[in-house]
């Protein structure tokens, strides 16, 4: 009798953690889809913005808003199949889980692909500093991202020849790589933020006009590459745990209690996309000076 009532309250345990899970995710859902559009329509609005720059936050912005679009509804539809119990009720949910991997793994590796690329556009626009321009040109920095999206699509394409145990693995190890070498180039960019303003705030012989000049420009340089350090530390904290659990997978296999517990991870994981445009706004001026003037705009038509 004791045992009956243990696994009657760890049913509902679970019960209460997938009712909870869907409901997160149908407010995130709302919230990835709503700030993403206002992000951007400003983005298209911040004309001050190099056009680099808005390149790449531009396709961070749509990866951003395809997760409240497609990832988020399909979270939830599975959530609600496991929970009426129709998992191996014949296509529906086998199509619905085909979907939801390739659209996730599409989506969240643009995204994490994209950080890389942000940091990588700074530390030169820092670094380079006048030979900027004409090295990174809007051209390459195009090419970039579509480069991108073609390699997260090459990622999220299901390989069926292969073991799921094996998939995990190759996941684990794609994205714990790509937050080392984010790490290392967001400290080095970072760092060559710091001793750039240093370096002309201590110049001498220079004219005073010219200097102040400089300096507002590496005032601007360093906050947009503090913008882009936050937006890294975000999906950070909203990856590593994700990639942790890849890692026991690998190695324990899948049971309840990892199944459970991957449905916080994923959940944490999406939470990036709403997260990312409350930053731009944070970080960047011209993006929140044109967000701000969005919303007026729609508060005078309400």
């Amino acid at each position: 009798m004791m045992r009956k009532s243990s696994v009657m309250k760890e049913t509902q345990d679970v019960h209460s953690s997938y009712v909870a899970i869907a409901v997160l995710n149908g407010l995130l859902c709302f919230t990835a889809i709503f700030l993403n559009s206002v992000t951007i329509k400003a983005l298209r609005k911040a004309l001050p913005l190099p056009k680099q720059l808005k390149t790449l936050l531009l396709s961070l912005t749509v990866s951003d808003l395809g997760v409240g679009l497609l990832v988020h509804p399909l979270h939830i539809a599975l959530i609600i199949m496991d929970l009426k119990q129709i998992s191996y009720n014949g296509h529906a949910y086998d199509a619905t889980q085909y979907a939801f991997l390739v659209a996730a793994n599409l989506l969240i590796h643009a995204s994490l692909f994209g950080v890389i690329a942000l940091g990588a556009d700074r530390f030169l626009a820092i670094h380079l500093h006048l030979r900027y321009q004409e090295l990174a040109t809007h051209r390459l920095v195009v090419g970039s991202v579509i480069l991108i999206w073609i390699s997260s699509a090459a990622i999220s394409l299901p390989r069926p020849w292969a073991a799921r145990q094996i998939i995990y693995i190759a996941f684990a190890i794609t994205d714990s790589l790509c937050l080392v070498i984010a790490a290392l180039l967001y400290c080095k960019l970072y760092v060559t933020a710091k001793r750039h303003t240093k370096q002309i705030t201590t110049q001498r012989g220079q004219d005073l006009g010219r200097k102040k000049e400089l300096l507002r420009n590496a005032a601007t340089l360093t906050k947009s590459s503090t913008g882009t350090l936050f937006v890294y530390l975000a999906l950070l904290v909203c990856y590593l745990p994700n990639a942790c659990l890849l890692v026991m997978y690998s190695i324990l296999g899948q049971n309840a209690t990892i199944k459970t517990m991957q449905l916080y991870t994923v959940t944490l994981l999406f939470l990036n996309s709403s997260l990312n445009p409350l930053i731009y706004c944070w970080k960047m001026r011209h993006i929140r000076q044109a967000v701000m003037d969005i919303l007026r705009n729609i508060m005078r038509k309400s």
